[in-house]
């Protein structure tokens, strides 16, 4: 155990998203977030969320190894500055609202949606 004192700056480093139908899945966050992700050819099985280094992200992950689950954990999206506007898309996307808007002191708004593929995902925004 080292006795140096680490800083540490975010708990979360990465997350992936289980896909059962991964174009179904690319489609769903694209439209709800209105924002495309990065697939490349490097990452067959990977749809990158966009961010800025040194910030957090993480994909949507399709293969045998990934099987959607609707009561794992919960990782929440950044949806500042358009919270209202993700959820009005969650429906037409294929998803459905599973808890709707309400405010955490201290934390902002938050919602629970359920993804294209089964997946419980919380969406937040700090305003």
């Amino acid at each position: 155990m080292s006795t140096a004192q680490e800083t540490v700056t975010s708990t979360i480093t990465w997350f992936e998203i289980p896909a059962a139908d991964f174009p179904r899945a690319i489609r769903f966050y694209e439209t709800v977030l209105g924002t495309a992700l990065i697939h490349e050819a490097a990452w067959p099985n990977l749809a990158i969320f966009p961010y800025q280094r040194p910030g957090i992200s993480g994909a949507i992950a399709y293969g045998e190894d990934f099987r959607p689950a609707g009561d794992g954990t919960i990782i929440y999206l950044n949806c500042n500055g358009r919270f209202d506007a993700v959820l009005s898309r969650v429906e037409d996307a294929g998803g459905a609202i599973l808890e709707p808007k309400s405010h955490l002191p201290g934390v902002g708004w938050v919602a629970q949606i359920r993804d294209s593929e089964g997946n419980r995902i919380g969406v937040h925004s700090a305003a």
